[in-house]
């Protein structure tokens, strides 16, 4: 079942806004996870990365990472990406240009990595090897908690300002698109 179309650009938009803001705060939301773009200054590189916090006033997403990945020393040196994201339940597609940032240290830094530590997530963050490393064989699994090591170690958090987003959605009565930027809004040619 299709949900109704919404019919003015600014109505799409504030829906948009809005359902970024449920996607980062329901975990079945198909925006949630979504796929990063950045590239190295010779080739793109994307992967997919998950939504953790978004602030309409400023239209920044959130995105936790480790601060020795390579999407983060590609961000250092080439600070514009791409998220995107598919909605089945909306029949959605956003293409989220941004402007990227990784935060090492910091209040944003420390009072995430406060809440995190209390969960399975924070082993992402302290394992002795840079993501990517090569290893002799498939990864251990999880081992218990070295009580040693449960400070921050290698935990970001990656920053995404929206600066335009490419909206289309795919529905049977025909497919629209709409092109969202803090100089105007359009529609486009699906």
């Amino acid at each position: 079942m299709t949900t109704p179309r919404l019919e003015t650009l600014e109505a799409i938009e504030a829906a948009v806004w809005h359902e970024l803001d449920r996607a980062v705060h329901h975990k079945a939301h198909g925006w949630r996870l979504c796929v990063l773009a950045t590239n190295d200054g010779d080739a793109v590189d994307a992967r997919h990365v998950v939504l953790r916090e978004w602030d309409e006033p400023t239209r920044t997403l959130l995105i936790f990472t480790d601060s020795r990945s390579r999407k983060a020393q590609q961000i250092a040196a080439h600070p514009s990406g791409m998220l995107v994201m598919w909605s089945p339940e909306l029949t959605w597609q956003l293409r989220v240009r941004v402007r990227l940032g990784v935060e090492i240290s910091g209040l944003a830094v420390s009072s995430r990595w406060a809440r995190l530590k209390l969960t399975p997530a924070r082993f992402d963050y302290l394992s002795p090897l840079p993501p990517g490393s090569p290893l002799e064989g498939p990864a251990p699994d999880q081992a218990p908690p070295d009580p040693s090591r449960e400070s921050r170690e290698h935990f970001a958090v990656l920053t995404a300002e929206v600066v335009s987003v490419d909206w289309l959605e795919l529905h049977p009565l025909g497919h629209r698109r709409a092109l969202f930027e803090p100089t105007g809004r359009c529609w486009l040619a699906p």
